[in-house]
């Protein structure tokens, strides 16, 4: 991050601005007042943020500066002001998931998302838009409206953790936590020019958060992942630590190991890298600056390859849209239109082989680079219109081909910004590596990352 952006506090990263705070060069207060007044001057452009509780932000870091005048011991986060995408739980704020019949819901309780944030120290100061149930690739819901794009307000920032990103790019924030059952943190980093993390499938608690209304069942047992959005990858693993692990509640998370891996020398790296998959669009910018950024990882000295596993890709993906399909529909499916538990069980079965194949490719690959999805971020349209990527229309949901068998695998995958396209606007790549190998992982992104030129604030703001 270039000088001008580290000596702006509402463009520090979360990591660098607690320092600050702890060490007593910034106060949390003028931290605060920085953030809201760059919140005033921008949220009116893009409408990232969709609740903004002021009193309490302010009331917030007049504690965190009590407790640092005191001498207190502080989290990791002391003082940081952050937003949650609006479907985690947050006590007190309301959280509507983009529905109507929620507009009001204000949860009594916090998620585990927000009470381990909140434990570190940081400030919840709002809630970022949403789709209606996390359910696009773009952000809009009939309660808020839409957000806009930092790097062009005509353009999406991506679905459905669209303002969470937004936010971040825009300096409104320098931390959220997003949620991706098909590549919801991914994309919106991708267009956005941001980082993103979706960890190892159950990794993260998603007590209290949630994409279906909070007063249904939980739909979700596959698929979903939660993860940080930030400016670098220091913040990705920070806020990755503070987040995972078990809770006791979230019945399908273990214990996990959180000690953090040491950044690995470009020399020991195997590093396979992809244009795209077989028969899978994309941009032919996004090919050339992957194949670019392989080259200058190599001549970093890793081992690099063009490979991918020997698999069937198309039924790979169709897999993917049977089971998001069955979860997205579950209270809604008649009985006779719902799967039977045999072909449930052999959907499982199939996901069990895909998940095979890709740890076999793990044994000889430390990392795979390949696109997030096929174009960069594309102009505001109604959903399932057909999307332009260089020139031809491709079906609406192909964009996410890309992302989505990760969520099918449960496989780790950060995505980190390599450059511009021909129309100036971000290119990310996802870095995917093996199952419950997360803060490996994030240690070669961190290696990766230092080969580009990090983020970039958008041009205007």
């Amino acid at each position: 991050m270039n000088d001008a952006l580290a000596n702006d506090s509402t463009f520090m990263t979360a990591t660098r601005l607690a320092a600050a705070i702890r060490e007593r060069r910034i106060s949390a207060g003028e931290a605060m007042e920085a953030q809201l007044a760059r919140i005033a001057l921008v949220n009116p452009l893009i409408n990232a943020i969709v609740t903004l509780d002021e009193a309490a932000a302010r009331a917030g870091a007049k504690a965190a500066d009590t407790a640092i005048a005191r001498g207190d011991a502080v989290g990791p986060l002391h003082g940081v002001p952050i937003t949650l995408k609006d479907g985690h739980a947050t006590a007190g704020m309301r959280t509507t998931v983009g529905l109507t019949a929620w507009a009001d819901h204000i949860p009594t309780t916090d998620s585990t998302i927000a009470a381990r944030l909140r434990k570190a120290g940081a400030i919840i100061i709002g809630k970022t838009n949403v789709p209606p149930r996390l359910r696009d690739l773009q952000t809009w819901n009939p309660i808020f409206g839409r957000t806009l794009n930092p790097w062009d307000v005509a353009r999406t920032p991506g679905g459905s953790s669209g303002g969470a990103a937004a936010a971040v790019a825009a300096g409104l924030v320098p931390l959220e936590i997003g949620s991706d059952a098909g590549g919801s943190i991914r994309i919106p980093a991708h267009f956005c020019g941001i980082y993103g993390f979706r960890p190892t499938e159950a990794t993260v608690p998603i007590t209290g958060s949630y994409g279906d209304p909070p007063d249904m069942p939980r739909s979700f047992r596959l698929l979903l992942g939660i993860g940080p959005m930030a400016r670098d990858v220091d913040d990705l693993i920070l806020a990755h630590r503070i987040i995972a692990g078990a809770d006791g509640l979230d019945t399908e998370v273990p214990p996990v190991a959180l000690e953090e891996a040491p950044e690995p020398p470009l020399d020991r790296l195997r590093v396979a890298w992809a244009p795209t998959f077989p028969r899978v669009p994309v941009a032919l910018d996004i090919a050339d600056a992957i194949a670019g950024f392989a080259a200058v990882i190599e001549a970093g000295g890793a081992r690099v390859g063009q490979a991918l596993p020997s698999h069937d890709f198309a039924a790979e993906r169709a897999l993917f849209s049977d089971l998001i399909t069955w979860y997205s529909q579950v209270f809604q499916l008649p009985r006779d239109a719902s799967p039977s538990l045999a072909a449930y069980i052999e959907a499982l079965n199939q996901r069990d082989e895909f998940i095979f194949a890709w740890e076999r490719f793990f044994d000889d690959w430390d990392v795979l680079v390949c696109p997030v999805t096929m174009c960069t971020a594309f102009l505001h349209q109604e959903t399932g219109v057909p999307i332009p990527v260089d020139g031809v229309e491709t079906p609406y949901w192909a964009a996410l081909s890309h992302a989505c068998r990760f969520n099918l695998t449960g496989h780790p995958v950060a995505v980190i910004p390599i450059g511009l396209d021909r129309e100036g606007l971000p290119i990310g790549v996802q870095l995917v590596g093996r199952r419950h190998a997360d803060l490996r992982l994030l240690a070669i992104a961190r290696a990766l990352a230092r080969l580009t030129d990090g983020f970039v604030r958008p041009p205007g703001l």
